[in-house]
């Protein structure tokens, strides 16, 4: 990723957070699934990171580019494969697909800012990943965009009885397992990759 070095910083601890807190929800789940979805929003956290690091301290061309490409194609098909006895699971799966896909896409503009993506003086232009596409980026921020809103306002209790429902999870259950936590995270991502989004 380009662009200020701060900012990538402040992505790259933002999703770190985030997919080390999925990893450990992860491992408190029963196998099921909970557990894959939790497997999918840490491995997402975790690229992310890594995607957002600062290119002058860590620059992953040549070689990056097609490890996120191969990791979050697989990741986007396996989204899509049925859970079984997964009740109000069709939503997370495409949501989970759709930020594959935005991962595999921003590789992609790595990789053609590798090779085309050039100024005239032939240096790459700082700032920016070369290569986006604008009317696909402009969907996936608009997708990105409704989705922290909506992950936001869950958050946002409406009355005392959403309160107790949100705050309450299982019987002596983690801080690992708690729902406003898991919300959280699910914002804290749509926020990373919004603007990781802005920086193509």
């Amino acid at each position: 990723m380009h662009g200020p070095p701060l900012i990538g910083w402040l992505l790259v601890a933002l999703c770190a957070a985030t997919g080390g807190y999925c990893l450990s929800q992860m491992r408190g789940e029963p196998p099921g699934p909970g557990r894959r979805i939790a497997g999918a929003e840490a491995l997402m956290g975790w690229g992310m990171a890594v995607m957002a690091v600062p290119s002058t301290v860590l620059d992953p061309r040549p070689w990056g580019p097609p490890a996120f490409v191969a990791v979050f194609a697989v990741a986007a098909v396996r989204a899509l494969l049925p859970v079984p006895h997964g009740v109000g699971l069709p939503g997370h799966r495409l949501h989970h697909t759709v930020g594959a896909l935005a991962m595999v896409y921003m590789a992609l503009a790595m990789m053609v800012g590798t090779t085309g993506g050039h100024h005239h003086t032939g240096e790459t232009v700082p700032g920016r990943m070369a290569g986006g596409v604008p009317l696909l980026t402009g969907v996936l921020l608009v997708y990105f965009a409704v989705y922290v809103v909506r992950s936001g306002l869950r958050l946002v209790p409406m009355t005392d009885g959403a309160v107790d429902a949100a705050g309450a999870g299982p019987p002596g259950a983690g801080w690992s397992r708690r729902p406003e936590l898991r919300h959280a995270c699910r914002l804290s991502m749509g926020i990373g990759m919004f603007a990781m989004l802005l920086t193509l």
